[in-house]
């Protein structure tokens, strides 16, 4: 007896609340992004009622199978997945489009029938890769003496990197050999044939290849590698010089500058104590009243005595107190 559309809708409601109880093996699968994965249904049964797929624990897709009277009923529960899945006619298998990293997971399918008296059940896990870039190679740890080149290849990718392997492959030798690992050592002495090295990365869906490194050229690389280095070292060291002596000479010209300004000022102060000998000098005397008044020639005598340099301070200017008597002159005394 079929099941009414009410009923697969109940079934439905059931499953997401209760989920699948898987049993048995899982499948494992592998996808890569923007591809398809076909996740494969094996039964026996003649009579099914319906099939429901599970993602991670949630209803994914819904189907009543085909009747006589009616074509096969399908139910997306999430409408982005809607153009992402189709079925194969006959056993509904599941594919599914379009994957992501997202879809990784763990996938479970019911088939229930009346005949049954618990639904088969098949457990499938899905793995979805990145396509893989081209490996690049890196060399570190280089030394070349006396002819022998040592280096250590690295390999690597850009993207890309869960679960890949690495192997490498030797040519030129007089049998090619192969490494495993990302890390290759390598010993060449330029007396030898020239050898390749090929870095051959690989996950479950995608492998690629790198461009060949070559053993001359690599080794040829290194000794050009420390002629650079100690190029590098002289011109640093010539620039430091160069600057050196700039900051040296600009010194020494605000020195003799600030000295030149020092000497200026010095005889500005000169001038400002000492004025020319254009200038007439001032000369002070206190006049006694006790003291009685010499003759002229000594009085020329003490006009010489008592002259007075001028003050630095204010060398124009002469105090005058209204409790002293105190009298300027330039020819004569009174």
């Amino acid at each position: 007896m079929p099941v009414s559309p009410a009923n697969l809708i109940l079934i439905l409601l059931l499953c997401q609340l209760m989920g699948p109880a898987a049993s048995g093996a899982q499948e494992e699968l592998v996808g890569g992004i923007g591809g398809f994965v076909i996740f494969p249904l094996t039964h026996s049964q003649d009579r099914i009622d319906s099939i429901i797929w599970f993602f991670e624990r949630t209803t994914l897709v819904t189907i009543q199978p085909a009747t006589t009277n009616k074509s096969d009923t399908v139910i997306v529960t999430n409408r982005h997945n809607q153009e992402r899945v189709a079925f194969s006619r006959g056993n509904y298998s599941l594919k599914l489009s379009k994957l992501s990293k997202n879809d990784s997971g763990a996938y479970v399918v019911e088939i229930h029938s009346s005949s049954l008296q618990k639904p088969i059940t098949q457990k499938y896990g899905l793995r979805v890769y990145e396509h893989l870039s081209k490996p690049r190679i890196t060399s570190g740890l280089q030394n070349n003496k006396n002819g022998t080149c040592v280096a250590n290849l690295t390999c690597f990718l850009e993207w890309g990197g869960e679960d890949v392997t690495y192997s490498w492959n030797s040519l030129g030798m007089t049998s090619n050999e192969s490494h495993n690992g990302s890390i290759l050592p390598i010993t060449w002495r330029q007396e030898e044939e020239d050898m390749a090295f090929i870095c051959m990365a690989r996950n479950p869906i995608s492998s690629n290849s790198s461009n060949p490194i070559f053993a001359r050229k690599l080794c040829e690389g290194v000794a050009g590698d420390l002629g650079s280095t100690m190029a590098l070292r002289i011109t640093l060291l010539l620039i430091v010089l160069v600057s050196l002596l700039i900051l040296l000479t600009i010194w020494r010209l605000k020195v003799k500058e600030s000295n030149k300004e020092k000497r200026t000022d010095t005889h500005l102060e000169i001038l400002n104590c000492y004025p020319p000998s254009g200038e007439t000098s001032e000369y002070y005397t206190i006049s006694n009243p006790n003291t009685t008044i010499p003759e002229e020639n000594s009085i020329n005598s003490l006009y010489s005595t008592v002259q007075m340099p001028p003050k630095v301070e204010k060398p124009h200017s002469l105090p005058t107190s209204p409790d002293k008597s105190t009298l300027f002159t330039y020819e004569k005394v009174i």
